[in-house]
Protein backbone atom coordinates (compact mmCIF):
# COMPACT_ATOMS: atom_id res chain seq x y z
CA UNK A 1 0.00 0.00 0.00
CA UNK A 2 1.21 3.85 -0.89
CA UNK A 3 0.34 6.97 0.73
CA UNK A 4 -2.08 8.17 -2.27
CA UNK A 5 -4.65 5.06 -1.66
CA UNK A 6 -5.39 6.69 2.24
CA UNK A 7 -4.23 10.38 1.85
CA UNK A 8 -6.51 13.13 1.92
CA UNK A 9 -7.65 15.03 -1.33
CA UNK A 10 -9.85 17.70 -0.74
CA UNK A 11 -7.65 20.19 1.72
CA UNK A 12 -8.80 23.02 3.36
CA UNK A 13 -5.26 25.43 3.47
CA UNK A 14 -4.68 28.93 4.51
CA UNK A 15 -2.03 31.36 3.75
CA UNK A 16 0.63 32.64 6.37
CA UNK A 17 -1.38 36.09 6.30
CA UNK A 18 -4.39 34.20 7.91
CA UNK A 19 -4.52 35.29 11.45
CA UNK A 20 -4.85 32.97 14.21
CA UNK A 21 -8.43 33.84 15.02
CA UNK A 22 -10.02 33.32 11.43
CA UNK A 23 -7.81 29.80 11.82
CA UNK A 24 -9.12 28.66 14.84
CA UNK A 25 -12.87 29.23 13.64
CA UNK A 26 -11.98 27.37 10.33
CA UNK A 27 -10.85 24.41 12.26
CA UNK A 28 -13.96 24.78 15.08
CA UNK A 29 -16.28 24.94 12.07
CA UNK A 30 -14.41 22.28 10.01
CA UNK A 31 -14.15 20.30 13.10
CA UNK A 32 -10.15 19.46 11.49
CA UNK A 33 -7.44 19.57 13.90
CA UNK A 34 -4.33 20.77 11.34
CA UNK A 35 -4.10 23.11 8.11
CA UNK A 36 -1.46 22.83 5.57
CA UNK A 37 -0.15 26.66 4.99
CA UNK A 38 0.59 27.31 1.46
CA UNK A 39 1.56 30.24 -0.93
CA UNK A 40 0.56 30.31 -4.23
CA UNK A 41 3.64 29.94 -7.04
CA UNK A 42 3.44 29.54 -10.21
CA UNK A 43 3.65 25.48 -10.45
CA UNK A 44 0.42 25.36 -8.11
CA UNK A 45 0.06 25.60 -3.91
CA UNK A 46 3.65 24.90 -2.24
CA UNK A 47 2.92 24.37 1.43
CA UNK A 48 5.46 26.16 3.44
CA UNK A 49 3.82 24.89 7.10
CA UNK A 50 1.36 23.91 9.22
CA UNK A 51 -0.31 24.41 11.99
CA UNK A 52 -2.04 22.71 14.41
CA UNK A 53 -4.85 23.16 17.25
CA UNK A 54 -2.23 22.95 19.70
CA UNK A 55 0.00 25.49 18.02
CA UNK A 56 -3.45 27.61 18.15
CA UNK A 57 -4.19 27.13 21.69
CA UNK A 58 -0.65 28.09 22.77
CA UNK A 59 -1.57 31.61 20.59
CA UNK A 60 -4.46 32.48 23.23
CA UNK A 61 -4.15 33.24 27.05
CA UNK A 62 -4.74 30.20 29.08
CA UNK A 63 -8.28 30.97 29.89
CA UNK A 64 -9.54 31.67 26.41
CA UNK A 65 -10.83 29.06 24.38
CA UNK A 66 -10.23 29.83 20.33
CA UNK A 67 -12.46 26.98 19.54
CA UNK A 68 -15.92 28.90 21.03
CA UNK A 69 -18.08 30.00 18.73
CA UNK A 70 -17.60 33.63 19.46
CA UNK A 71 -14.16 34.52 20.73
CA UNK A 72 -14.11 37.97 22.85
CA UNK A 73 -12.20 40.84 21.71
CA UNK A 74 -9.54 41.10 24.41
CA UNK A 75 -8.62 37.54 23.55
CA UNK A 76 -8.27 37.34 20.35
CA UNK A 77 -4.33 37.93 19.24
CA UNK A 78 -4.06 40.07 15.71
CA UNK A 79 -1.38 37.33 15.54
CA UNK A 80 -1.58 35.46 11.69
CA UNK A 81 -0.44 31.69 11.29
CA UNK A 82 2.96 32.81 9.70
CA UNK A 83 4.03 33.50 13.04
CA UNK A 84 3.03 30.00 14.93
CA UNK A 85 2.94 27.64 12.19
CA UNK A 86 5.58 24.76 12.29
CA UNK A 87 8.37 25.84 9.18
CA UNK A 88 10.77 22.76 9.55
CA UNK A 89 8.23 20.29 7.43
CA UNK A 90 8.61 16.54 6.74
CA UNK A 91 6.76 16.01 3.71
CA UNK A 92 6.55 12.38 1.90
CA UNK A 93 5.44 11.63 -1.70
CA UNK A 94 2.42 9.99 -3.09
CA UNK A 95 4.03 7.62 -4.13
CA UNK A 96 5.77 6.20 -0.78
CA UNK A 97 4.75 3.18 1.54
CA UNK A 98 2.38 3.52 4.09
CA UNK A 99 4.56 2.42 6.27
CA UNK A 100 7.42 4.92 5.44
CA UNK A 101 4.88 7.55 6.39
CA UNK A 102 4.09 5.31 9.36
CA UNK A 103 7.79 5.44 11.03
CA UNK A 104 8.43 9.24 9.42
CA UNK A 105 5.55 10.27 12.20
CA UNK A 106 6.56 8.43 14.97
CA UNK A 107 10.65 9.21 14.87
CA UNK A 108 10.00 13.11 14.49
CA UNK A 109 6.61 12.56 16.89
CA UNK A 110 4.01 14.27 14.42
CA UNK A 111 0.49 13.44 13.76
CA UNK A 112 0.42 14.01 9.60
CA UNK A 113 2.53 14.43 6.85
CA UNK A 114 1.79 16.63 3.77
CA UNK A 115 2.04 15.07 0.67
CA UNK A 116 4.37 16.66 -1.98
CA UNK A 117 4.41 15.82 -5.84
CA UNK A 118 7.10 17.76 -8.00
CA UNK A 119 6.81 20.94 -5.14
CA UNK A 120 3.40 20.88 -5.22
CA UNK A 121 0.96 20.03 -2.51
CA UNK A 122 -1.01 16.90 -3.69
CA UNK A 123 -2.59 15.65 -0.34
CA UNK A 124 -2.41 15.15 3.91
CA UNK A 125 -2.02 11.96 5.42
CA UNK A 126 -2.58 12.11 9.30
CA UNK A 127 -2.23 9.42 12.15
CA UNK A 128 -5.22 7.89 11.77
CA UNK A 129 -5.19 7.59 8.17
CA UNK A 130 -2.72 5.26 9.17
CA UNK A 131 -4.79 3.46 11.78
CA UNK A 132 -7.48 3.01 8.88
CA UNK A 133 -4.88 1.33 6.80
CA UNK A 134 -3.46 -0.76 9.16
CA UNK A 135 -6.95 -2.04 10.20
CA UNK A 136 -7.55 -3.38 6.54
CA UNK A 137 -4.70 -5.38 6.35
CA UNK A 138 -7.08 -7.60 8.56
CA UNK A 139 -10.25 -6.35 7.81
CA UNK A 140 -12.66 -9.12 6.52
CA UNK A 141 -16.38 -9.86 6.73
CA UNK A 142 -16.58 -13.62 6.89
CA UNK A 143 -15.56 -16.33 9.20
CA UNK A 144 -12.00 -16.51 9.85
CA UNK A 145 -9.07 -17.26 12.06
CA UNK A 146 -6.00 -15.22 12.92
CA UNK A 147 -3.28 -16.97 13.37
CA UNK A 148 0.20 -15.89 14.79
CA UNK A 149 3.19 -17.81 14.86
CA UNK A 150 7.03 -17.90 14.57
CA UNK A 151 9.30 -18.36 12.13
CA UNK A 152 12.87 -18.18 10.72
CA UNK A 153 14.97 -15.60 9.25
CA UNK A 154 15.56 -17.19 5.92
CA UNK A 155 12.05 -19.31 5.63
CA UNK A 156 9.62 -19.18 2.81
CA UNK A 157 6.72 -18.47 5.12
CA UNK A 158 4.51 -18.00 2.07
CA UNK A 159 5.20 -20.99 0.21
CA UNK A 160 4.41 -23.21 3.25
CA UNK A 161 1.59 -21.55 4.39
CA UNK A 162 0.41 -21.66 0.23
CA UNK A 163 1.03 -25.53 -0.05
CA UNK A 164 -0.22 -26.18 3.34
CA UNK A 165 -3.77 -23.96 3.06
CA UNK A 166 -4.23 -25.82 -0.28
CA UNK A 167 -3.96 -29.27 0.80
CA UNK A 168 -6.92 -27.92 3.93
CA UNK A 169 -8.96 -26.25 1.15
CA UNK A 170 -8.37 -23.13 3.16
CA UNK A 171 -8.35 -19.89 1.64
CA UNK A 172 -5.96 -17.06 2.70
CA UNK A 173 -7.37 -13.52 3.72
CA UNK A 174 -4.33 -11.87 4.54
CA UNK A 175 -0.50 -12.56 5.73
CA UNK A 176 2.20 -10.26 6.55
CA UNK A 177 5.60 -10.93 8.78
CA UNK A 178 6.63 -9.05 10.91
CA UNK A 179 9.13 -8.66 14.36
CA UNK A 180 8.07 -9.13 17.88
CA UNK A 181 10.60 -8.46 20.56
CA UNK A 182 13.75 -9.64 17.82
CA UNK A 183 11.84 -13.24 17.13
CA UNK A 184 10.64 -12.95 13.49
CA UNK A 185 6.62 -13.61 13.56
CA UNK A 186 4.10 -14.28 10.82
CA UNK A 187 0.55 -13.56 11.05
CA UNK A 188 -2.09 -15.38 8.55
CA UNK A 189 -5.71 -14.59 8.55
CA UNK A 190 -7.60 -17.36 6.52
CA UNK A 191 -11.28 -18.97 5.89
CA UNK A 192 -12.07 -22.48 5.64
CA UNK A 193 -13.89 -25.51 8.12
CA UNK A 194 -9.77 -27.21 8.75
CA UNK A 195 -8.20 -23.88 10.54
CA UNK A 196 -7.51 -26.42 13.51
CA UNK A 197 -6.00 -28.93 11.20
CA UNK A 198 -3.95 -25.79 9.81
CA UNK A 199 -3.25 -24.96 13.17
CA UNK A 200 -2.05 -28.60 14.17
CA UNK A 201 0.30 -28.52 11.45
CA UNK A 202 2.03 -25.01 12.52
CA UNK A 203 2.52 -27.12 15.95
CA UNK A 204 4.29 -30.21 14.08
CA UNK A 205 6.44 -28.40 11.67
CA UNK A 206 8.60 -26.90 14.79
CA UNK A 207 6.47 -23.59 14.67
CA UNK A 208 5.51 -22.05 18.08
CA UNK A 209 1.63 -20.80 17.71
CA UNK A 210 2.00 -17.28 19.68
CA UNK A 211 -2.19 -16.14 19.13
CA UNK A 212 -5.18 -17.79 17.87
CA UNK A 213 -8.24 -15.16 17.02
CA UNK A 214 -11.48 -16.32 16.01
CA UNK A 215 -13.51 -13.91 13.91
CA UNK A 216 -17.39 -14.41 13.18
CA UNK A 217 -19.17 -14.08 10.30
CA UNK A 218 -19.60 -10.15 9.30
CA UNK A 219 -16.77 -9.03 12.22
CA UNK A 220 -14.84 -6.53 10.33
CA UNK A 221 -11.19 -6.49 12.86
CA UNK A 222 -12.15 -7.12 16.19
CA UNK A 223 -12.06 -10.62 17.44
CA UNK A 224 -15.44 -11.70 19.86
CA UNK A 225 -15.04 -10.87 23.55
Amino acid sequence: MIVSMWMARELITIQPQTTVVEAAELMASQRIRRLPVVEMRAHGPQVVGIVSARDILHAFPPEVNPFAIVISATGAPPTAVGHIMSHQLQTIAPEAPIEAAAELMAEYKIGSLPVVQAGKLVGLITESDIFRAFVSFFASPEASVRITFDISSSEDVFGWISRETRRRKLRIISLISSQQENVPVCVVRVAGSLVDELIDDLWNSGHRVLSVLRYPQGNQSLPPR
